[in-house]
């Protein structure tokens, strides 16, 4: 910085003559950043020998839900025990249209000519003790590409399962009695005969189907006790309409790979 030097010269009158001159002298120039408040030196952390940047905490007004926000639109019910009742409706329809979804592809094995175990997955068994599905009280095998060997776990329950072998009423499916605990079920070939009399068992069997899901709808609406032409009625009444297409769909589906009417 340059800063001016003063020279007083006096000159033959008495009034003296200021002579301004500047020298040329540096002096220590001093900077600072202007802040509203003085600076803070904070030691900075470290984690495996490295420094890292300190995380500040947000404040919990300041944190965004991970919850996804649902449009009102969207809301089936206002009430709780509505929405309660709708999902348990919806979760036996859907359990009612797997069952019968089964039921469909193991029927279309048999129309193929295909003999697997799953043929007799629909079976069920009725002891003393309860009822059970067949491969909780027996095991089945393929012999020959063309039998089924039934071999039960337990002498005793050889009748209950031969009664649930009739009891289930699969198309020509006639049980044999090998010994005490063996039973062989021979398969015939398909024949249009079979696969005709395996799409009327299948539409017997979506009928079920269809007044489970009916009466689903209706026991939930008796609960909920919604009014006529009310929103809530209307969404069991889609929920009902939904879950039977789809059954419809699935026999459509097996009369089209069997061929039949």
């Amino acid at each position: 910085m340059l800063l001016p030097t003063i020279n007083v010269l006096r000159t033959a009158s008495i009034r003296p003559i200021i002579r301004l001159t500047v020298t040329s002298r540096t002096l220590p120039c001093i900077s600072r950043d202007f802040t509203s408040s003085p600076a803070v030196f904070k030691p900075r952390k470290q984690r495996n020998g490295k420094n890292i940047e300190e995380e500040e905490e947000v404040p919990l007004k300041h944190q965004r839900s991970s919850e996804p926000i649902i449009p009102g639109s969207q809301v089936l019910f206002s009430n709780a025990s509505d929405s309660e009742e709708y999902e348990k409706a919806k979760s036996k329809m859907a359990s009612a249209v797997e069952w019968f979804r089964r039921e469909c592809a193991s029927a279309e094995n048999r129309a193929n000519g295909r003999v697997t175990p799953t043929l007799l997955d629909s079976v069920r068994v009725k002891t003393q003790r309860g009822e059970y599905r067949l491969d909780e009280v027996a095991t089945v095998g393929v012999r020959d590409g063309n039998t089924l060997i039934v071999t039960m776990f337990e002498e005793q329950n050889t009748k209950a399962v031969e009664q649930g072998l009739y009891a289930s009423k699969l198309p020509n499916i006639i049980p044999q009695r090998i010994d005490n605990r063996t039973i062989k079920i021979p398969i015939p070939k398909p024949t249009v005969e079979l696969r005709q009399n395996l799409v009327t068992e299948a539409n017997r069997r979506a009928e079920e189907q269809r007044v489970i899901c009916r009466n689903i709808k209706a026991a939930s609406v008796k609960k909920g006790k919604y009014a006529k032409h009310s929103s809530e009625l209307d969404e069991f009444v889609k929920l009902e309409h939904n879950y039977i297409a789809e059954i419809d769909k699935i026999l459509k589906n097996i009369k089209k790979l069997t061929g039949a009417k």
